[in-house]
């Protein structure tokens, strides 16, 4: 653990004193076309490739889904958003409350935003201590959420073979001891991959820095809370992998359409299931940076064995400064001895309680 003040740079000018820069905003909020900021030019490597190189950062309070109390309202006001930018950002508030915007109520949201104010019995470290950042973590825009499309800002209704396969795998589990063997933990707790790793890429919870490396022919997006390795995405027109070859991350195939990078990712495994998706996921990504300090990252994942339509979502990555810091896991995953040590004693000592209850009767 860290202070991750450490980390990130402070921007010298907020918009309404807390949140993104006022370029950023505009960008964001107005669909700002990338270069039309007052004295920018877009920069670009020797080959003439955008250049998109540097350490970025996706934290956001705003969700994926937008809350259901807020209907279609795609966006808020300025006097909305100007308001919980200042809820969000005040000094004490823990940056892992992740679903507070879902709270329409503004004095239970405020309560929970606080960790003071969780049970006592609720031990952990001071959140707001050792993860707030220079900049406080805040919304991204002033959209409700990350979701752009469907208008409703929501995912997509499953379609009856998704249900049918969340069905299978939950009768799958059914009368299965979780702590049976690694084999039954979860991925990310093997060390193995976290959800927000994508593709597509989510803001995870902490450690939001993605460091992007370019060559001619590759790009090297590389995400600080990260279980898996860096991003290696080919540029050079190479066809993407057979059918049979299958992996967790996807196989990733990059071009440049114009000033925008499209990443184009397939051949995921069953074992990914992004939002529940199956095998047949497929994630078109595009990244284009809009001015000096953002780069507009958007995706749309498809999968017609679990979703009705395609659905699609943008995240700002803000310019931030390294280094980052290495995320170890369990420190090569040997942790996981010790998970299932710990539950075998507590088997061995309920098993010793119940044998002393039977020679007590």
């Amino acid at each position: 653990m860290r202070d991750r003040r450490l980390g990130l740079p402070i921007v010298a000018i907020v918009v309404a004193s807390v949140g993104l820069p006022p370029a950023t905003a505009a960008a964001q909020d107005q669909g700002t076309e990338p270069g039309t900021g007052p004295a920018w030019t877009l920069p670009r490597l020797p080959d003439g490739q955008p250049d998109l190189q540097g350490f970025w950062t996706t934290q956001t309070f705003t969700p994926l889904e937008r809350p259901r109390h807020l209907g279609d309202k795609a966006f808020y006001t300025e006097e909305e958003w100007a308001a919980l930018q200042a809820q969000l950002t005040a000094e004490g508030v823990d940056p892992l409350a992740g679903n507070v915007i879902g709270i329409e109520d503004a004095e239970e949201r405020e309560r929970r935003l606080y960790q003071d104010n969780r049970d006592p019995s609720y031990v952990h470290y001071d959140n707001e201590l050792w993860l707030r950042t220079p900049v406080p973590k805040g919304l991204s825009t002033r959209r409700t959420s990350l979701i752009t499309d469907p208008a409703d800002g929501r995912i997509p209704a499953t379609v009856p073979e998704a249900e049918a396969r969340a069905a299978a795998r939950a009768e799958a589990r059914r009368g299965v001891d979780p702590f049976t063997g690694h084999e039954t933990r979860p991925l990310s707790e093997r060390c193995i991959v976290w959800p927000h790793n994508g593709p597509p890429m989510l803001p995870p919870a902490y450690n939001d820095i993605h460091q992007i490396l370019q060559t001619p022919d590759h790009i090297v997006i590389f995400t600080e809370l990260n279980n898996s390795l860096p991003r290696i995405i080919p540029l050079d027109g190479r066809p993407a992998l057979p059918d049979a070859i299958q992996l967790i991350p996807g196989d990733s195939r990059g071009r440049w359409e114009g000033d925008t990078l499209v990443v184009e990712s397939g051949n995921f495994t069953d074992k990914t299931r992004f939002r529940g998706s199956s095998a047949a996921l497929h994630v078109t990504e595009r990244f284009t940076r809009v001015d000096a300090d953002t780069i507009r990252y958007e995706f749309t994942v498809d999968d017609p064995t679990t979703w009705a339509q395609p659905w699609s979502a943008e995240i700002p990555m803000v310019t931030t400064e390294g280094p980052m810091y290495e995320y170890a896991c369990h420190e090569g995953n040997h942790d996981i001895r010790h998970i299932l040590e710990i539950y075998r004693n507590l088997e061995r000592q309920a098993a010793e309680a119940e044998k002393e209850a039977e020679a007590g009767r």
